[in-house]
């Protein structure tokens, strides 16, 4: 083996404007260069305690289940839907996009018995189509995306759909991985009994965590499983013993990440959520009218727009992939495309926390005029 081919990896400082992950900020990037400590040493235990709290304050509620998932979004996913699923359990979901496909497949795998409700990817349900689909059986839980990754659809109304959903006695299952720390994740005050998100988009640190949380009405339901919990791993009876009171040994937490993610939570408290919310949609409205001013159309109409994932229709005109390769190459910003449905047919520009900043706007959409103008 010859080491000396293996140089030192530099990694490009590029300007992260797509889906995820967004720009870490140099605080966090140095809480992760502090000593490696051990997973049960007291430091980390306090750690641990200030991330919990940090946690509820960005998801604002009181839960004491509330942790971060060692994994990824997708980790959080699984877990919000493992423990609650046992086999024949009759679930809905509400499917408009990439992420709501994903709970369908994971659910399965748990043996839930699926009922679905469709929506082309762009498009929102009505309140009303998901009260009547709740009314049709007995549902364990309906499950539906906050802020949709693929499409940049945001649901307003989730406080009405948990109110219809308890009134079936179902729980509520909510993804927020593209939404929380971005735009108003109201946990408490929406009455949403499981939610999940990761860190890598609006609360900008690096992959690798899934925040949770989970209310008193699930973890009742939790309580009163007739089976084992079919993912180990992700086994919140099991999971709360590390995180809570106990912490009784159940793997080993990613240290270094809850470091980044203790500071990323900081920075937020920082700036104070209603400031967070307010410049994630003042510099969203500020990409929306220059693109618009470029006579490019946004998928989503206005009242359905989330701040923090904006998706712009693609002329035919305008070759999808080269500019988005020119982008990256030549002024050093990364936008992503679509897929499924919309591929080819959409740009996803992110502007998630340390990377929503009117500069990065400014060049993006300079940028953008330059690579078009010029064919």
């Amino acid at each position: 083996m010859d080491a000396t081919k293996y140089e030192d990896f530099r990694s490009p400082a590029r300007i992260l404007l797509g889906p995820g992950p967004s720009m870490v900020p140099p605080r966090v990037l140095r809480a992760m260069a502090v000593p490696m400590i051990g997973h049960l040493d007291p430091a980390f235990l306090r750690v641990m305690d200030d991330v919990q709290e940090l946690l509820r304050f960005v998801f604002q509620t009181e839960n004491e289940l509330t942790i971060p998932v060692s994994g990824t979004g997708s980790a959080g996913m699984e877990a919000a839907l493992s423990n609650f699923i046992e086999p024949g359990d009759q679930v809905l979901i509400a499917v408009n996009g990439y992420f709501s496909e994903r709970m369908v497949e994971m659910a399965g795998r748990y043996g839930a018995q699926i009922d679905r409700i469709d929506r082309p990817w762009g498009e929102v349900f009505e309140v009303e189509e998901i009260r009547a689909a709740l009314k049709k059986k007995k549902y364990k839980f309906i499950a539906l995306v906050h802020g949709a990754t693929s499409t940049g659809a945001l649901r307003t109304d989730v406080a009405a759909i948990t109110e219809a959903a308890h009134e079936q006695g179902a729980l509520v299952i909510l993804d927020t991985v593209a939404s929380l720390g971005g735009v108003p994740v109201e946990v408490d005050a929406w009455d949403v009994d499981v939610a999940f998100s990761g860190t890598q988009k609006g609360l900008s640190c690096p992959p690798g965590l899934a925040p949770l949380t989970v209310g008193e009405r699930a973890r009742d339901a939790l309580r009163k499983r007739k089976t084992p919990v079919g993912n180990w791993y992700f086994d919140l009876m099991m999971v709360d013993k590390y995180w809570g009171e106990t912490r009784t040994y159940h793997h080993t937490a990613p240290v270094s990440l809850n470091f980044a993610l203790r500071e990323g939570l900081r920075i937020i408290a920082e700036e104070g959520l209603e400031a967070r919310f307010a410049r994630h949609q003042e510099i969203a409205e500020m990409l929306w009218q220059g693109l618009e001013e470029m006579d490019l159309v946004l998928l989503m109409e206005p009242k359905y727009r989330l701040a923090t994932l904006t998706t712009v229709q693609l002329p035919s005109t305008i070759d999808d992939l080269n500019v988005r390769t020119r982008l990256r190459e030549e002024y050093n910003i990364e936008i992503a495309g679509g897929f499924g449905p919309l591929a080819g047919k959409i740009w996803r520009i992110g502007l998630m926390g340390f990377s929503c900043r009117r500069e990065n706007v400014l060049r993006l959409l300079s940028a953008l005029k330059e690579i078009i103008s010029s064919g």
